[in-house]
């Protein structure tokens, strides 16, 4: 390649998606499940998620000169132990106990970055240290800041251990971008304004270039088009954004993470973008945005990659604060199809939503297959359920959403505004609705639908008496 336009062009080539990735383009024909149970399907998808093993070989990032000291910049050597153990075929590069500062982690493949109990990674605040990436922003793939933890197009990688990694984030580093990114009335469009028009107009992403001197902040952990991957154990504290964010990849699992972002604007827990085959298991999420959002690309970006989130497992995981619990959306344009959400406890007076699906004229994303069984719900500030057509651009576009085939069984919810909270559009009705057996106590508004067909409730109270079909 003779300059850096070429290198971005491979980089971004969009077609190679598919054909790099046969499995992310895979589905169910037709939404279709081989029994006439959709749960007989979660063994089968739990058996395809294999997570890496590495061979049993450590390289301290001490040998390779860092330093625990909370002053010392770690990013060389932390670049040099991940190439180190790529080079010699796979192992564990360790975090040891101390405060580690440094810039960017860019993990390679068969390489698994454990973070040992007491070690903690703190993330430099200096915008310099996250070079210009191919990422992804808010659904959108643009060249930007590289994420905190990063990697592209790499196999059997792993972020492990028992130790923190934090992003250092804070009312005057990273947060306060958001007031960047959101314009007002009358004022020049600003950078979330601006890559959303590129794209829109068929700007390549090559050439939607971000990064230093713009306000578009950097996710904290986000593997792109890669295969096996497994993240487990850590916390994570004061991120600049969406936490863990896996995008077009396949074989996921994300295990036992206790998530803080509380705090912080947009600090979504795990948002898989774009993926085939994912597990989220025994997660503690305490967010400042969705605790668990499924996500597949933003209006004419996600309609241009095509490939949808597919093959999603969710299971004994704990919610607290948050805009919504388990999320479908917004970024859902190129659709989701076959989620399994079981076994999750969700209650905080500032969480909005418990189960959320989220969509729009502007993005037009079909939702499907959609399974929840399970749910224990102590209390949540809005709504129980909710399926709304009116999220932010609302009827202001040409595609239309599409949300089918949703089944919730066995949802019981101690406290909230609404038990549903349902709204369809006059010429796109939500279609396909399964309560059975939920139970919804201190209910004070009742239900609200609207443009709601084939809604089929059994076994269902609300506030103790049978529910029925009423706004």
């Amino acid at each position: 390649m003779n300059n850096r336009r070429d290198f971005l062009k491979s980089v971004v080539a969009g077609g190679a998606v598919a054909a790099a990735y046969p499995a992310i383009a895979r589905s169910f024909p037709d939404g279709l499940f081989e029994d006439s149970d959709p749960w007989a399907e979660v063994p089968r998808i739990l058996a395809r998620i294999k997570p890496p093993v590495f061979p049993k070989r450590d390289f301290d990032i001490t040998k390779f000169g860092a330093k625990g000291d909370n002053q010392t910049d770690n990013t060389e050597a932390f670049a040099k132990a991940i190439a180190a153990c790529n080079k010699a075929g796979g192992g564990r590069v360790v975090v040891p106990k101390g405060e580690f500062i440094t810039g960017a982690i860019h993990l390679k493949s068969n390489v698994n970055l454990f973070v040992g109990e007491g070690a903690t990674i703190r993330f430099s605040r200096d915008t310099k240290k996250y070079p210009l990436v191919f990422t992804r922003w808010e659904g959108t793939e643009l060249m930007n800041y590289s994420s905190f933890i990063y990697a592209f197009e790499q196999e059997n990688i792993a972020l492990t251990g028992s130790g923190t990694l934090d992003g250092n984030a804070d009312a005057e580093h990273w947060w306060n971008w958001k007031n960047k990114t959101r314009s007002r009335a009358g004022e020049p469009p600003n950078d979330r304004d601006q890559l959303t028009q590129m794209a829109e107009a068929g700007v390549p992403p090559e050439k939607r270039i971000f990064g230093e001197g713009h306000y578009l902040r950097p996710q904290f952990i986000q593997p792109v088009r890669c295969k096996n991957v497994l993240i487990e154990g850590v916390s994570l504290v004061n991120s600049p954004m969406w936490q863990v964010t896996p995008c077009l990849c396949t074989n996921v699992t994300v295990r036992g993470l206790r998530i803080n972002g509380n705090g912080g604007p947009n600090t979504d827990g795990c948002d898989p973008e774009s993926c085939t085959d994912v597990w989220i298991k025994d997660c503690w999420f305490n967010t400042g945005d969705d605790c668990i959002a499924i996500k597949s690309g933003r209006n004419a970006e996600g309609r241009r990659v095509k490939v949808p989130t597919q093959n999603l497992v969710i299971q004994d995981c704990h919610m607290v604060d948050g805009h919504g619990g388990v999320t479908l959306g917004s970024e859902i344009s190129a659709g989701v199809r076959n989620v399994f959400a079981e076994n999750c406890r969700m209650d905080s007076p500032n969480l909005d939503f418990a189960v959320r699906l989220k969509n729009n004229a502007m993005r037009g994303g079909v939702l499907e297959n959609i399974f929840v069984r399970n749910i224990t719900v102590g209390q949540v500030r809005n709504a129980a359920i909710t399926i709304d057509f009116f999220y932010e651009e609302g009827k202001n576009g040409k595609f239309t959403p599409v949300v089918r085939n949703v089944r919730i069984e066995k949802l019981t919810s101690k406290k909230s505004n609404y038990a549903l909270y349902l709204r369809g559009f006059e010429n796109a009705p939500i279609s396909g609705v399964e309560l059975i057996d939920c139970d919804f106590e201190g209910v004070a508004k009742g239900n609200l639908l609207e443009n709601v067909k084939d809604f089929t409730i059994r076994n269902t109270t609300l506030n103790g008496k049978p529910m029925e079909r009423v706004g």
